[in-house]
């Protein structure tokens, strides 16, 4: 399998699992994700490492877990009125799963 192929099927998933967030449930499926994702990252790295100063093969730009919540803190900070092209869900768990799901590509 292609890297290409690889990252366009997790980055389909991992949009999916939060697309579907409505509930708890679904909120634990969507986390059961970004962290196959996020797995799947440091295995691509390990047999292949990328520049540090980009993102990696899965595009996580945020490569401790530091570094992720300090970007989850900062992204929902700059939404809170809802950015450019963003709009806040209603649901709370959606809105939780867009936090983290930013932690993984927010700069």
């Amino acid at each position: 399998m292609s890297m290409k192929y690889i990252k366009q099927e997790m980055e389909t998933q991992l949009e999916s699992a939060r697309d579907a967030v409505v509930d708890e449930l679904s909120f634990i499926n969507f986390l059961n994700v970004l962290s196959a994702d996020w797995f799947a990252e440091t295995e691509l790295h390990a047999a292949s490492p990328q520049s540090p100063y980009s993102a990696g093969a899965l595009g996580w730009e945020n490569g401790n877990i530091g570094a992720f919540l300090k970007a989850s803190a900062r992204w929902v900070e700059n939404s809170r009125n809802g950015p450019q092209f963003y709009e806040i869900p209603t649901n709370p768990w959606r809105r939780v799963a867009d936090i983290m799901f930013m932690g993984k590509i927010y700069e």
